[in-house]
């Protein structure tokens, strides 16, 4: 099987892809690192440590070499420092390693958890300040890929890549100077092996790195396949398909088996390489140093001081490979980051602020002569000059066929998107000139698909306001007939209402969404077939909780059941993108050939 990397909390991380290194993706990764900046104190001492926990390291196998020529002058009537002094300073130098290590892994692991929570914080306020326009292009599971994983990338560039490469190259820099100081012809002849055993490591590297991708995509197919299944389990049992899928699953297997055997293989033979090179290295460098020991030209200790070197340096050497495919996945993590951070943000604010005076609306709507097409879909006018007037206080109903614009006309009024043409205007004046935030804080939506947080019923309501008190959260259910249900729960308002609301019926969300909208008290509010998706005993509490919710606000239903809407004071019938007929209910059914009463006759039909 391929094997699975981990970050440095712990978790499995996906494969990310690399770029090449280059002086724009090189600037562009420092850009990111700026949020290291407030913490560089702790940063440079970090690095400080580095240095002093590598230097303690590799003095080790000189005083090793120091103890054993020691012993062995002891033993041949020589007189000097005596071995017992030797191991006293190793294990003096230990002791004092052991808190360069401890400084070096907390600072960096500060210096990297708050950079990186100063980025991941400041990626989701900007990613939150976005436009609708973004998101609709952007797959969810991309961006969340883009907070996870590439951000935790960065942090193991901040708190290990870094230290690493630092310490490799000081481990290689040191440590072929100790070797030459210790012997120059061991030293040409282990630097002679070396770069060939690294060579043929980075290509059987790779290889193995190639076949490692392969397996893990074809296990993420199989594990879509599994998630496909059990999406759509209530399907595979009615077409009596259990066979087919196990079948389907079991092929999708045996692929990823297929792949990983021969990862193994590859793998098998560049381990059985690597064992006999090390090895093979060990045996010629020590059967050359016997060699020099007997012609007087090296001692014993220095010997192996220089064979434990030799480990140090080779496998600093080994490790850049690693490092470098690491540095590449860091570069392409930060230019995906910076891409995000480069996007154009809606002008909203993101502090908690009260509607000022002067931006205060009293619920005139009217847009004059729009037309609009999604940047997605240019060649498709969705609204074509679209002329509405909405006087304060009207309940103005928007219906017609799918795909009419109704819902299109819902998103210009919060202002998703502006018009390509025309104007939206409120009490009179262009909608531009009253900031996003105080237009939004005064309007309120109720969807067909309501989408509840995680947490608890009380929290979902008090979204329409957070700052609510126990007892406005609880006027505004019983408001939305959603106060009896709430009570019949053991745990009330604290009831927890699971992921998307899915504890809840379809109805109890709907009052949920309805006492939410009550609580924000908004001049302006927009009911997007809030009740198309109800059975008609929900239908019923949820319409009168909508009718306590509508009084004395303007307001503007998109239907698609006319029943719902016979009591508005306007009905604007649209198709493919035009206003067709406005009136009230029985003005329009009084239209010959008119489309609202052909709707209202098929929906008779139908019903």
């Amino acid at each position: 099987m391929a094997k699975n990397r981990y970050s440095s909390n712990g978790k499995m991380k996906e494969e990310l892809p690399k770029v090449k290194i280059s002086k724009k993706s090189l600037r562009e990764a420092l850009e990111i690192f700026r949020y290291v900046l407030p913490y560089r104190g702790r940063f440079i001492a970090g690095l400080f440590f580095i240095a002093l926990s590598s230097a303690t390291t590799l003095s080790y196998p000189y005083l090793l070499k120091k103890l054993i020529d020691s012993a062995n002058a002891f033993m041949n009537g020589i007189s000097g420092v005596k071995p017992g002094t030797i191991a006293l300073w190793m294990l003096g130098i230990l002791m004092i390693q052991t808190v360069f290590s401890y400084l070096r892994v907390y600072l960096f692991t500060y210096t990297g958890e708050h950079a990186l929570a100063d980025l991941r914080k400041d990626v989701y306020r900007h990613l939150i300040q976005l436009p609708m326009e973004f998101f609709v292009q952007k797959r969810v599971g991309e961006l969340s890929s883009r907070i996870s994983s590439d951000l935790s990338q960065i942090q193991d560039a901040v708190t290990v890549m870094l230290a690493e490469i630092l310490r490799g190259i000081l481990t290689l820099i040191i440590g072929i100077g100790l070797i030459l100081y210790i012997s120059t012809k061991l030293t040409l002849l282990m630097l002679s092996i070396i770069p060939i055993i690294i060579v043929v490591g980075f290509v059987f590297g790779k290889r193995i790195r190639k076949l490692s991708r392969e397996s893990q995509d074809q296990l993420a197919d199989s594990n879509i396949i599994v998630q496909e299944t059990f999406q759509g389990i209530s399907n595979v049992k009615a077409f009596s398909n259990e066979w087919f899928e196990i079948d389907r699953y079991s092929s999708s297997l045996m692929k990823v088996v297929k792949l990983a055997v021969r990862n193994g293989k590859v793998r098998g033979i560049f381990v059985a390489f690597i064992v006999f090179s090390l090895f093979g290295s060990i045996i010629l460098v020590v059967w050359y140093g016997v060699q020099l020991m007997q012609q007087h030209q090296l001692s014993f200790g220095a010997l192996t001081a220089f064979v434990i070197y030799t480990t140090f340096v080779g496998g600093s050497m080994a490790g850049f490979a690693d490092l470098y495919g690491q540095l590449q996945k860091t570069l392409g993590a930060t230019q995906r980051v910076r891409e995000l951070l480069k996007e154009n943000k809606e002008s909203v604010s993101i502090a908690d602020e009260e509607v000022r005076d002067e931006f205060k609306l009293h619920g005139k709507v009217e847009l004059r002569d729009v037309a609009f097409a999604y940047p997605s879909r240019r060649e498709i006018g969705v609204l074509k000059d679209v002329s509405i007037k909405i006087n304060p206080g009207e309940q103005v109903a928007l219906v017609g066929p799918s795909g009419a614009g109704k819902s299109t006309v819902a998103s210009l009024l919060l202002r998703f998107y502006d018009p390509d043409s025309g104007q939206l205007l409120m009490d009179g004046r262009d909608a531009k000139e009253i900031p996003l935030s105080q237009l939004r804080r005064q309007m309120a939506v109720v969807p067909q698909d309501v989408l509840l947080f995680g947490g608890t019923i009380k929290e979902n309501i008090a979204y329409g306001k957070p700052s609510a008190t126990m007892e406005e959260i609880e006027s505004a259910a019983r408001q939305a007939y959603a106060h009896e249900f709430i009570d019949s729960f053991p745990e009330g308002y604290e009831t927890i209402v699971g992921e998307r609301g899915i504890k809840l019926s379809g109805g109890q969300r709907q009052r949920v969404a309805i006492a939410r909208a009550i609580l924000k008290d908004p001049v302006i509010l927009i009911l997007d077939e809030a009740t198309s998706s109800l059975d008609s005993a929900s239908e019923s509490l949820v319409q009168d909780a909508l009718e306590n919710l509508m009084k004395n606000r303007t307001s503007i239903i998109i239907a698609h059941r006319l029943s719902t809407i016979r009591n508005a004071d306007k009905i604007i019938v649209l198709d493919k993108g035009i206003v067709k007929e406005t009136g009230t209910h029985e003005e329009l059914l009084n239209l010959d050939e008119g489309l609202y009463r052909n709707l209202s006759r098929l929906q008779l039909e139908w019903e």
